[in-house]
């Protein structure tokens, strides 16, 4: 069983979201778990990846949400047996605190989707992401820069590769560096924007098949 964006109750929220909710990461890293990484896993735990306010039991769960991440997900304290996969170590710890099979896997892409947007990277200073989360840091930014929200990932992509410096963070950075373009620091909790890696879906899956394999070694 996977639960995903797929699913019809997330279907049916998304067609009602405003475009920079239905354009929002989560999303899209769902459809590339889907494509890219599940298939690749040798399991018979079901999947969840999305947020749609449930799960099942026996069942590996993707976290997206990394702020409140124990109020948000706090329904699944109603399912047993669950692995969780987050793509922060900060946000590992903190689901550690309540649930007992919890796996840090890096954040990752489709590099070669990524790629075939490559572009001239001539213009100057952009956000990438959700207004919200660029709203309180507006005064950080350099001046000019131009604030890219609720497009979707394909139109995204192409204005990104138009611009030189990025500020974002997560999957956005890992985008921009493909892209050519250079990350800047904003957002408090991630000074160092070294610290994203580029990483392909695929491996991605390698990585957590070996986790997943010694998470449940007997």
């Amino acid at each position: 069983m996977i639960i995903s964006h797929e699913s019809p109750e997330y279907v049916e929220k998304w067609k009602s979201m405003h475009p920079e909710g239905r354009n929002n990461g989560a999303y899209y890293y769902s459809k590339e778990i889907v494509k890219n990484i599940i298939p690749r896993i040798k399991t018979d735990y079901n999947w969840c990846t999305i947020n749609i306010g449930k799960a099942c039991n026996h069942c590996i769960v993707f976290i997206h949400c990394n702020v409140n991440s124990l109020e948000v997900y706090k329904y699944l304290e109603d399912y047993n047996d669950l692995i969780l996969v987050c793509g922060l170590q900060s946000t590992a710890r903190i689901m550690r605190k309540k649930f007992e099979k919890v796996i840090y896997l890096p954040l990752s892409v489709d590099v070669a989707e990524v790629s075939s947007h490559k572009g001239s990277n001539a213009k100057g200073f952009a956000f990438f992401g959700r207004y919200a989360k660029a709203a309180p840091f507006r005064d950080r930014f350099a001046e000019g820069t131009k604030i890219i929200c609720g497009r979707n990932r394909s139109e995204f992509l192409d204005e990104m590769a138009s611009y030189k410096y990025i500020y974002g963070v997560g999957r956005v950075a890992i985008e921009a560096m493909i892209l050519g373009c250079k990350v800047l620091p904003y957002d408090d909790r991630f000074p160092n924007p070294n610290i994203w890696k580029i990483l392909d879906n695929k491996d991605a899956a390698k990585i957590l098949q070996r986790k997943l394999d010694k998470l449940l070694e007997k």
